[in-house]
């Protein structure tokens, strides 16, 4: 009967243990096509190069015509090929077929002049080198700030269409008004 009750004891104190921690599972990892890391694509439009896309992880599906990336990186140029803006944020989806990129998750766009955008979401159409977003924005530059929800713009934010402003110092625009200079 000792035995029986040592061995009962052995048993429970093995599964009471400590366990292996489990490493969470990622969704896109296992379903995507292909999985790449230090991933690195130009965007061209007509042989203009718009903009380098850039990201530490790639998961491609649908034929690699839609990427999901994470930790993104992407720099904007002007037509001469010159640096004009960087943007970052934690994630983001590029459709090749369509051309546009949507970036998700603390997006930060830093423009060669300075100014800032901060946003929870952005959608860049290649073929119109626009930025755009319905969400609210802060726009930071060194004379004003901009706080808004929605806007269209080109890349370097010079010409920024607000869709709704909140509040701001400097000079604003009107709702549907371009961004003073």
């Amino acid at each position: 009967m000792l035995l029986s009750v040592l061995g009962v004891a052995a048993i429970g104190a093995c599964q009471e243990g400590t366990k292996p921690p489990i490493a969470a599972r990622n969704p896109l990892a296992d379903s995507a096509d292909q999985v790449m890391f230090g991933i690195s694509t130009f965007i061209t439009d007509k042989g203009l190069l718009r903009a380098q896309l850039q990201a530490d992880t790639g998961y491609f599906f649908d034929g690699s015509s839609r990427i999901e990336v994470r930790n993104e990186k992407t720099t904007f140029f002007t037509p001469q090929g010159a640096v004009s803006a960087v943007l970052t944020s934690k994630e983001g989806t590029y459709l090749t077929a369509r051309s546009t990129m949507d970036a998700r998750k603390n997006v930060l766009v830093v423009t060669s002049d300075g100014k800032r955008l901060t946003t929870e979401q952005l959608h860049y159409n290649q073929s119109t080198n626009e930025i755009s977003s319905d969400s609210a924005f802060v726009m930071t530059e060194p004379t004003r700030e901009l706080r808004g929800i929605g806007f269209v713009s080109d890349p370097n934010l010079i010409n920024v269409q607000v869709k709704r402003v909140l509040s701001g110092q400097g000079p604003l625009p009107l709702p549907g008004q371009q961004h003073p200079q």
